[in-house]
């Protein structure tokens, strides 16, 4: 034998045995390439099943609170029951929320607000008033306590509400008849809420500060004018400030409303309203510390 048929047949026993074709292979094996194909969208498509379960109340509270926030530019979308519904729904949040913002305001305004103008003025710190206030008071905690407020005085109210119509089933006689129930009942009440966030929110922010100056000017712990101390804060804050505190307080009183009505939608069939009064503090409460937070780092 010559050497390139030994050549030959050295190549052809150290070649692989030939794979059968796909039709003659036993039942349930594939080849090893469309094997590791078919496991590895096997494993995809697992994880996008559960990706979506485990995310699917967050991605459907979001599309919905931008639906919401398009439909409210759109004029047609503003009919007359709509409007009704608007206005009875933001006398109801305004008027269920102001006493206990106020108050939550002067006990703000006397922890906070006076102890800063007390500590900081014994220190000669004053000229740092502003920029601590802005910081604290403006940026993080009003926007957060008014969504609590408004999470527990009006979401409570619209879990019921919604949560009662779909116990009973009436949500989908709405849409037998031909009635939108996001237009009718979610758009009026997310408007009415954002609404209601930012008049609270700055009701909290003029009441704080005008209670820890006046506390401060009794006990002789403040040595400014009224308009020196507002001119502080107002010089301590930065133009995104000005943008970021109005949209944070609308963002999360549109969250809250669309946490409140996508749980009590969300519910099944003939569950008691009361049994939705957990599950909806807490995704409300987990929406205002995440809009407070990704916005806080934005600015």
């Amino acid at each position: 034998m010559n050497a390139a048929g030994l050549n030959e047949a050295s190549s052809t026993a150290t070649q692989p045995p030939p794979q059968p074709p796909p039709d003659q292979l036993p039942p349930g094996q594939l080849p090893s390439g469309r094997w590791h194909r078919d496991f590895l969208w096997r494993w995809l498509g697992w994880l996008g099943r559960l990706t979506r379960r485990r995310m699917r109340f967050l991605l459907t509270l979001a599309s919905m609170a931008m639906g919401v926030a398009v439909d409210a530019l759109r004029p047609a979308s503003w009919r007359r029951t709509t409007r009704a519904e608007f206005r009875r729904v933001l006398r109801q949040s305004l008027g269920g929320g102001l006493t206990t913002t106020v108050l939550t305001a002067a006990i703000i305004g006397l922890g906070m607000v006076y102890q800063a103008l007390y500590w900081l003025g014994a220190a000669g710190q004053e000229e740092s008033i502003g920029s601590i206030l802005v910081t604290i008071l403006i940026r993080e905690i009003i926007p957060v306590l008014v969504g609590l407020i408004l999470l527990g005085r009006s979401g409570s109210v619209v879990l019921t509400e919604l949560g009662g119509l779909q116990a009973n089933g009436q949500i989908q006689v709405l849409q037998a008849q031909g009635i939108d129930p996001v237009g009718a009942l979610i758009l009026p009440r997310g408007i009415a809420f954002a609404t209601a966030a930012y008049t609270l929110g700055v009701i909290f922010m003029l009441v704080s500060l005008l209670t820890g100056f006046i506390v401060g000017s009794l006990v002789g712990a403040v040595r400014m004018s009224l308009w020196s101390f507002l001119d502080n804060v107002l010089t301590a804050m930065h133009p995104a400030d000005f943008a970021i505190f109005p949209i944070k307080l609308v963002v999360i009183g549109l969250l809250v409303a669309m946490t409140a009505c996508l749980t009590a939608l969300d519910a099944e069939p003939h569950l008691d309203a009361n049994r939705l009064m957990p599950r909806g503090f807490v995704r409300g409460l987990l929406s205002i510390m995440l809009v407070s937070g990704v916005l806080s780092l934005a600015s």
